[in-house]
């Protein structure tokens, strides 16, 4: 902290008035004036009156400065001579004793208040530096907890202004390129801040009491403040750097938040595509199965040996686009969402069973709702896309004949919906396995045909609602794909 500026400041905001000045030696003399007619009228000797004077001179040094002490002291010194040394009632000042009275009291009045005056001030610059650490504390928690999904400029002018009761405060964010001002700015100098930025210098100006300072992250710049007020340099250089860690901080969180929805959207749009690739995959299967059928009948004319050929040569096509499809699901994705539709579940359930009909052909299907009005919060397509992956999924393995049981009921805060069917048992080691992409287990993939991204689709929907899946699976109980949401539904990002 400048002491020489602070100094000066407390001095004047210290200096005495006129009127103050007039009561305080006033003051000092009236207890000069008590003391010696208390002394004269106890026959006191000058010696003790003498250091009863020098007390008074003392204490007026401490309480009120050296110049309403200097008066003191030579009204004392007038009174010891006129009234305690012989002849008494006669001024001898030219007796050297006097002059020596007065000389003690003079350099008692000036050492005293010097003393007094640089205690004092020492005293006042470390409260100032108290409070200073104190509004510095509570603008470094109060930083902590501003709004991240909000710009920060706006947020810190307001927080330095209040905690510091600066005259005026302006912060230049170079990331988005605005300034802004809290306080009383004059038109011509709202572009202060901006101007430090791009000047790169910091600077004062004592006739305004405008401070700017670069607002840096390491060596590089992103920023500017400008503050008006009665603030030291040390107090300017913490703020701005409690300003500069701030406004870091924000950039830091923002880029992890788009890193992170850009996660989601990868995660979305590979369950997208690898929902896509699955489905293409089991009809492009039956295709080829009938049409090898119908090469296999025979007595066909030359046109519809053509046209078995030409399905047969689609067919390998559309089979190698949906294998491109599977390869694109691995790469970036774009920006995608979850939306928050009101979802009731028996609406869901009953839409996906209409269109998997022809599916489930050959099993018996059972539906337990626990609520008929039991409600999720989410995206229908994603989520249909994960229940339709599941009674697929019971469609392939189950037993023919075996019941399909499909049950939702709630669990506290979430929402649980279940498939069960009865085929052959998931290994305890493939449980977790089964949600990779492409994994397939050794028990069952010579049961059907598939390409092993079913439930790892199913996964990473549910999973972008923030719930969960498992399997439950036992020779003699079936197997139970279970999908756990919550109520309020999934990220927001």
């Amino acid at each position: 902290m400048d002491v020489t500026k602070i100094s000066g400041f407390l001095r004047e905001r210290e200096r005495p008035t006129q009127w103050w000045f007039i009561l305080e030696s006033l003051a000092g003399c009236w207890a000069i004036a008590i003391l010696t007619f208390a002394g004269y009228v106890l026959h006191f000797n000058p010696a003790p009156v003498g250091f009863l004077f020098l007390l008074i001179v003392v204490c007026v040094s401490i309480l009120c400065g050296f110049w309403q002490a200097s008066i003191v002291s030579v009204l004392a010194c007038a009174c010891l001579d006129y009234f305690f040394y012989p002849p008494i009632f006669q001024f001898t000042i030219s007796d050297p004793q006097d002059w020596v009275a007065l000389g003690a009291f003079e350099i008692s009045a000036l050492l005293v208040s010097r003393l007094s005056s640089r205690e004092q001030l020492n005293s006042r610059e470390a409260e100032m530096q108290r409070k200073s650490m104190e509004q510095l504390y509570e603008l470094s928690r109060s930083t902590l907890l501003i709004n991240m999904h909000q710009p920060p400029s706006p947020q810190l002018t307001f927080l330095i202004q209040r905690i510091f009761s600066a005259d005026a405060v302006a912060i230049f964010d170079a990331d988005s390129g605005t300034t802004d001002l809290a306080g009383a700015w004059m038109k011509d100098e709202q572009e202060l801040a901006k101007e430090c930025y791009v000047q790169q210098v910091d600077d004062e100006e004592r006739s305004t009491r405008t401070s700017r300072r670069l607002l840096k992250a390491g060596a590089d710049s992103i920023g500017a403040i400008a503050i008006r007020g009665n603030l030291g340099p040390l107090v300017i250089n913490a703020l701005a750097s409690l300003t500069a860690i701030a406004l870091d901080r924000s950039v830091t969180f923002q880029k992890e938040s788009q890193i992170a929805a850009a996660h989601q959207g990868e995660q979305l749009r590979g369950a997208v595509l690898d929902s896509l690739a699955h489905a293409v995959k089991t009809p492009l299967t039956a295709i080829q199965a009938a049409n090898a059928g119908l090469s296999e009948v025979g007595q066909l004319n030359h046109a519809q040996i053509d046209l078995v050929t030409l399905i047969d040569d689609e067919v390998n096509n559309l089979s190698l686009l949906s294998t491109r499809l599977l390869q694109t699901a691995k790469l970036e994705a774009r920006e995608m969402s979850v939306a928050k539709d009101d979802i009731v579940v028996e609406e869901m359930v009953s839409a996906v069973l209409s269109q998997q009909s022809k599916r489930l052909a050959g099993h018996p299907v059972e539906v337990a709702i626990s609520d008929r009005g039991l409600k999720v919060r989410g995206d229908r397509e994603l989520l249909s896309m994960a229940l339709v992956q599941y009674l697929d999924n019971a469609a392939k393995y189950a037993f023919v004949g075996s019941v399909v049981k499909i049950s939702a009921w709630e669990s506290h805060s979430e929402v649980l919906i279940s498939v069960h069917n009865t085929g052959p048992a998931v290994p305890l080691s493939d449980r977790e396995l089964i949600f990779q992409r492409f994994f397939r287990s050794q028990n069952t993939m010579h049961r059907a045909p598939g390409t092993g991204i079913g439930l790892s689709a199913v996964k990473m929907a549910v999973e972008a609602h923030q719930g969960h899946v498992w399997v439950i699976s036992t020779s003699d109980e079936g197997t139970t794909f279970f999908m756990s949401l919550p109520q309020q539904g999934g990220s927001s990002q």
